[in-house]
């Protein structure tokens, strides 16, 4: 060991709806801990990933996307995004480069101004930039740092890698010192039951496409640990209606069956031992206004227009 002092902190990525937040996660942690598809609102919670960069450890919160909420859930989204973001040592505004200053994005950056605790540094991180020229960077990047004073502004790929490792070498440099908040090999703080279903909810959304968007939710009922080393592993699928349990199952079972398999295998490689998956599909006509569905998602129950 050197003498080099430990740090250890949160860092909050916000941003509107598939701006890249979960892709970002991922990459930085060097493992699937949040799902990324195609669709905006997949992340639901705050999902911690843990990341190494020399003597630092960084807690990665990878925050549900930030937008107009109109239902229960959107509004415990938000929420939870900008709880995350409260909570944290460090906040990175994520952006798209070919989406430039949305007013998606210029409402996050005025809430900036109100939300921001004294002290507490915020980076920009311009994502996707292998889609526009380096003049129009450069522009979006001076348009943005006038509409706020980023401590930091950095050119990345979440999904390619370009740019990763210097955001994540200024962020590991500006938390602060103390023990690190996790076992050194730890890289997600949520419990294998909520990772197996969220990593069970992205085939679902990818499969489905728009026939159901955020109308269904999973749910890890049992986990039992086998003698061989296995685990069998019971999921339920909750639908708001009766037809889309028929959209969920597919003609004699195929929809739900190739889930299952995609669904398994990718379980198994993240747990490196055999998984034996069942999926049951259930109607639970409110399970938005459910509070026990929210806490079984890590988010808050809230009423009215809170």
């Amino acid at each position: 060991m050197t003498d080099t002092p430990t740090r250890a902190g949160f860092v909050a990525l916000i941003g509107e709806p598939n701006a890249g937040k979960s892709t970002l996660t991922n990459r930085m942690v060097g493992a699937k801990v949040s799902i990324v598809t195609h669709k905006v609102q997949t992340t639901r919670t705050r999902i911690r990933g843990v990341a190494l960069d020399g003597p630092a450890q960084i807690v990665f919160v990878d925050t549900p996307g930030l937008f107009r909420p109109r239902r229960r859930l959107d509004r415990a989204m938000v929420a939870a995004a900008w709880g995350g973001a409260a909570d944290a040592d460090i906040v990175v505004l994520l952006i798209e480069a070919h989406r430039g200053l949305t007013d998606g994005t210029q409402a996050i950056i005025d809430a900036l101004h109100e939300r921001v605790a004294p002290g507490q540094k915020v980076a920009l991180a311009i994502n996707k930039i292998d889609r526009v020229k380096a003049e129009t960077l450069l522009a979006l990047s001076a348009q943005l740092n006038a509409a706020y004073p980023f401590a930091q502004t950095f050119m990345i790929s979440a999904e390619k890698g370009h740019g990763v490792d210097d955001l994540r070498h200024w962020l590991a440099q500006e938390l602060p010192e103390g023990p690190w908040l996790y076992p050194e090999d730890q890289i997600a703080d949520l419990p294998l039951r909520m990772i197996a279903a969220e990593m069970t909810r992205e085939k679902l959304t990818l499969r489905l496409h728009e026939e159901l968007p955020y109308q269904l939710t999973v749910e890890t009922e049992a986990w039992q640990e086998r003698k061989d080393g296995s685990v069998r592993i019971d999921q339920v699928v909750y639908v708001a209606r009766d037809g889309h349990k028929g959209i969920v199952l597919g003609h004699r079972g195929e929809t739900i069956k190739a889930v299952s398999t995609a669904a398994r295998q990718e379980i198994a490689a993240f747990l490196d031992r055999p998984v034996h998956l069942f999926l049951q599909v259930k109607v639970r006509e409110n399970w938005q206004e459910d509070a026990e569905r929210y806490a079984e998602m890590g988010l808050e129950f809230r009423d009215g227009n809170q």
